[in-house]
């Protein structure tokens, strides 16, 4: 089994409980399913769980290097140059990333109303970038654009190889029967 969720801001990629946030218990009532790889609690969008290890290891393991798709909302107004640093691969200390696909693009249509929403200064423009990366490793989008000084706002994985979110509301879920 398989399931596609849209990953609200703020939920913590685990069924246990938290003493602070909502996680996947709230939305997911399916026993013995996990979550194959995870979103930060301040990301958001889709998430795969499955009951079958097999295929949980091929998406969170990066040897298989299936690829995550992320919309990303950036602070400043990055130059296509400016992004090249992503496209080779940027040293974030403990490790360096392969090379990214990045792209600037408009505000994702199929956007959704974030809550709370992401902090606006009025005198620094925001860009909307598409991050394709074939890794995954803790915050990584998020550190690679800060790397290069433009810090991510907001993170949206919006696919996972072929499995995308298409218009899945946030909170909301669908089983795939394969």
């Amino acid at each position: 089994m398989k399931i596609l969720f849209n990953k609200p801001y703020g939920v913590v990629c685990q069924f246990s409980k938290h003493d602070n946030h909502k996680t996947l218990k709230d939305f997911i009532p399916i026993p013995n399913v996990y979550p194959a790889g995870r979103l930060d609690t301040d990301s958001e969008g889709l998430i795969i769980l499955t009951d079958d290890g097999i295929f949980q290891h091929q998406i969170s393991d990066p040897k298989y290097k299936m690829q995550k798709n992320y919309w990303v909302q950036v602070e400043g107004a990055p130059k296509d140059s400016d992004l090249e640093e992503l496209r080779k691969g940027v040293d974030l200390g403990d490790f360096k990333s392969l090379p990214a696909e990045v792209k600037m693009i408009n505000e994702p249509a199929i956007l959704w109303e974030r809550i709370p929403p992401i902090r606006e200064r009025k005198m620094i423009p925001t860009t909307w970038l598409e991050i394709k990366i074939s890794e995954g490793k803790n915050r990584q989008v998020r550190r690679m654009t800060g790397k290069i000084g433009y810090p991510t706002l907001r993170l949206i994985r919006f696919a996972i190889g072929t499995y995308k979110l298409d218009e899945l509301d946030p909170g909301t879920y669908k089983i795939i029967h394969e």
